[in-house]
């Protein structure tokens, strides 16, 4: 049981992030996420019994839903559509990396205005190059997002539960 994990939605039903079971009862004890679907297998104390949560739901946006878009690698596949920007070709996460289009040795930072995604093929034929010099083209610039969809939680088919496919797109 101990490697049950708990699917958290937002209020308003997109999937967020996944957390130990452990951590979602505690939130639902604190009344803080709501259970919409729920594994077999039960857990107890001396006064309780209850199901193991497979989802819940946030009963309150989270701080992290409402600030500005922080700078990560996932946020810049997010930002452009976990797609190769390059080719074209829409990828999993593990299928990815960022690249600098003005390369590092060249003094190109690492932020949103100089990343975008690549697939490992598209970053190998562009090498230590920019687009130009290296005959590739963009298909879209980069940019410093002031949103981002919700839905960035990016899972691997094998990591997802039976009891989690209603709540979330499997590509």
């Amino acid at each position: 049981m101990s490697k049950l994990r708990t699917l958290v939605l937002t209020p308003w039903m997109s999937p967020f992030r996944v957390v130990s079971w452990e951590e979602a009862v505690s939130k639902i004890y604190d009344n803080k996420y709501e259970v919409i679907a729920e594994y077999a297998e039960t857990v107890s104390s001396p006064s309780i019994t209850m199901n193991v949560p497979a989802v819940v739901r946030s009963k309150k946006a989270t701080p992290r839903m409402k600030k500005a878009v922080k700078f990560s690698r996932i946020n810049v596949y997010t930002r452009d559509g976990f797609r190769c920007q390059y080719c074209g070709v829409k990828k999993p996460v593990d299928e990815l990396n960022y690249d600098h289009v003005v390369p590092r040795s060249r003094g190109g930072p690492t932020n949103f205005l100089n990343l975008t995604t690549s697939c490992y093929p598209c970053n190998t034929r562009k090498g230590n190059r920019t687009p130009a010099e290296a005959g590739m083209k963009l298909r879209s610039l980069p940019y410093f997002p002031k949103s981002l969809p919700l839905h960035t939680l990016q899972l691997r088919n094998k990591e997802i539960v039976p009891e989690w496919v209603e709540y979330i797109q499997v590509a």
